[in-house]
């Protein structure tokens, strides 16, 4: 009870901590010297960088929550979120006209969060659907394959997607074993992460640039061989990896299988038309432009968008409707995950307007000196600085606002950047796409996959001796795919 009451103190200490801190940055952006807003939007060139303190804030809440204190941000993560929104929020009504806040959030909900959330939905439910029964020997060439087919379902069905369907398979194969837990590491770094680099359906960071304008097959087309070689690193690296440990292990007894040797058998086999029906789409609405458009709130929603968006949810209702719940039951398959990222997402897209303001602003913006940090002497960008800075802020916070932000910085153009800055745009993509991997929190699948691993007994390493496995195999190779691809 005294270590109840403790816990308790502790909780009620933080929340009066937490609620202390949003007064204080309420405070600060009520007392900014000028108004940064017109009826045309906001001009980030007089936004205050206090203005960027809620986005900050937010993500280094997502990135803390779940390792330091789990069972507060368990329950009141959209407490946290509806804070720091509203930290935006309650200010720009303060400073703006109606039309601009009106427009300004009617934009970021109808416009960017509304399609992004809903591609998640349709590729989590789906996912979901498809459940991969049996159980094969453990070998290191079954475990080498299962990574490198995982890795490539990564970019179809999505990071997420493709954790989730493999990741129970791989356990099963490997629960004889008395070293394991290097394989779920592995699929982290393969599956939930590197894999997911070859299209916008692969990694969230990718579907927000193309909504900003980046062609469907662009990273198809130029990260595959920047995928190739560091995901088939990687790949090598495990091989040998475990070889060596199922050479080790043949020197002691055997365990017992807990799940005996069966044929895989895949069920819900209607959600693979459903993915097609996914991708279909979204090539739709990339291509299908009939001029017809209606007005929002100020804002101009396009039919074949709107059409995209539509399919994205009879999509989640036909699987919901055509698969069993018992492959679902067995899969694992619950809503807490999408819930909590429909929640976050809506307070990170929110957070993040005033920081799009300020990028926009390029050097006449508080952003100069990251702008900076990103150019060569002679005005051209400097590929290794965004896959590096790109990449280490994606490994700690989340990687889709990170893309984000640095994809405004290089100038947020699509056609520039797959053009005349194709190489910028490849590390930015490339940088939060593989570096996610870097920590548990990189990346949303790292987690999951983190806790079911647990949950079957896997021994899985703690946060900072999973930095040891990604900090002896990931960051070395990242430093060989700087040579290679995103030399300054």
């Amino acid at each position: 009870m005294q270590a109840l009451h403790t816990l308790r103190r502790r909780r009620h200490g933080s929340a009066i901590s937490g609620a202390a801190v949003t007064c204080l940055l309420a405070c600060l952006l009520f007392l900014l010297p000028e108004p940064a807003f017109a009826a045309e939007g906001l001009n980030g060139a007089k936004l205050s960088i206090l203005w960027a303190l809620p986005f900050v804030g937010i993500l280094l809440c997502i990135a803390t929550g779940p390792v330091f204190y789990p069972h507060v941000w368990e329950h009141h993560f959209g407490k946290f979120t509806a804070l720091w929104a509203a930290l935006i929020v309650v200010p720009l009504s303060l400073t703006a006209d109606v039309h601009t806040v009106t427009t300004t959030l009617a934009h970021t909900a109808l416009l960017e969060y509304m399609p992004f959330i809903l591609l998640l939905l349709a590729l989590f439910v789906v996912a979901g659907g498809i459940y991969l029964e049996g159980n094969l020997h453990d070998s290191a060439f079954t475990n080498t394959v299962l990574l490198a087919v995982g890795a490539v379902m990564a970019s179809i069905v999505g990071t997420t997607g493709a954790a989730m369907i493999l990741i129970r398979p791989l356990i099963r194969a490997n629960d004889d074993r008395r070293y394991n837990a290097h394989v779920v590491v592995f699929f982290i770094f393969l599956v939930a992460n590197i894999g997911g680099a070859l299209s916008p359906l692969g990694d969230p960071p990718l579907f927000i640039g193309f909504l900003k304008g980046v062609d469907f097959f662009w990273t198809t087309q130029h990260l595959w061989l920047e995928t190739l070689v560091v995901g088939g690193i990687v790949l090598a690296i495990f091989l040998v990896i475990d070889v060596f440990l199922h050479h080790r292990e043949g020197r002691f007894p055997r365990r017992t299988d807990p799940t005996p040797d069966s044929p895989l058998k895949l069920h819900g086999k209607i959600n693979l038309l459903l993915i097609a029906v996914i991708i279909g789409a979204i090539l739709m609405s990339a291509q299908w432009k009939p001029g017809i458009a209606f007005k929002v709130f100020g804002v101009e929603l396009e039919i074949q968008d709107l059409l995209r968006d539509l399919i994205f949810v009879v999509v989640v209702f036909a699987s919901l409707a055509w698969t069993a719940k018992t492959d679902r039951k067995a899969n694992g398959f619950s809503w807490g995950p999408i819930q909590e990222v429909a929640i976050l997402f809506a307070g990170i897209f929110i957070c993040i307007v005033p920081v799009m303001a300020m990028l926009q602003a390029g050097s006449q913006g508080p952003f100069a000196p990251l702008l900076g940090l990103v150019t060569n002497a002679d005005g051209s960008d400097n590929s290794a600085a965004y896959f590096w800075l790109t990449g280490g802020l994606s490994s700690f916070l989340d990687n889709a606002p990170t893309y984000l932000v640095f994809f405004q910085l290089a100038g947020g153009d699509p056609q520039v950047l797959m053009g005349a800055k194709a190489a910028t745009l490849a590390a930015i993509s490339s940088g939060a796409v593989y570096m996610g991997a870097n920590t548990y929190i990189g990346n949303a699948p790292n987690f999951m996959v983190y806790a079911i691993a647990r949950q079957a007994g896997v021994k899985m390493p703690s946060f900072f001796g999973y930095m040891v496995w990604s900090g002896l195999v990931l960051i070395p190779t990242f430093v060989l795919a700087t040579f290679l691809f995103f030399r300054p």
